[in-house]
């Protein structure tokens, strides 16, 4: 289970926390745009594996473009909205990414990635995921995935359109935003 604490009337400047995360490696931090820091625990052996095989299906299909940047769970993005969230994959496309000055891609990012996959793993709640996934699509999200393995189905997002729900087996496309990316779940 993860804590989360309420810093909405704590002045908590993008470099405090940036600091703070920088200080305290072997914390999972995140803070949402509401103002609330979460610290998150590290997922298990199966969770890790899930998510190590999405990032190699999606990085395999980038290597074979080249029209984007793929990144991990250890990467946080500073989302437009004010969260800094860290997908457990993303994907910016490239000429998106070549904006950026060296100094936002070294830090967190100022950009919501266009793409990303939300695993959800026993210590996450499926709405605290959901929350997260709109928080994306707030921020310029095209596509994303929340696979949910316990309750065996994918919640697909997109911008402006109802969550779809499918259940597991499905083959995922990555639509127009990753073009004749294919994602078999379960992985």
């Amino acid at each position: 289970m993860f804590v989360t604490l309420n810093l909405e009337n704590v002045d908590f400047t993008d470099q405090q926390f940036y600091h703070l995360c920088k200080i305290n490696p072997e914390l999972q931090l995140e803070r949402t745009a509401k103002g609330e820091l979460i610290i998150m625990p590290p997922v298990g052996g199966i969770s890790g594996n899930q998510e190590a095989d999405l990032i190699t299906e999606l990085t395999i299909w980038n290597r074979q473009t080249n029209m984007g940047k793929v990144f991990s769970s250890s990467t946080m993005f500073k989302l437009p909205n004010g969260g800094d969230r860290s997908p457990d994959a993303a994907w910016v496309k490239l000429d998106r990414w070549q904006a950026l000055t060296p100094e936002q891609q070294q830090k967190f990012p100022p950009i919501c990635p266009d793409f990303v996959i939300e695993l959800r793993s026993r210590t996450d709640t499926l709405k605290s995921l959901q929350d997260k996934m709109k928080e994306y699509l707030n921020s310029g999200l095209q596509l994303g995935w929340l696979i949910n393995p316990q309750n065996q189905q994918v919640e697909i997002y997109r911008p402006n359109q109802p969550v779809e729900i499918v259940g597991f087996p499905v083959s995922l496309s990555g639509e127009e935003v990753l073009p004749g990316f294919v994602l078999t779940v379960p992985i």
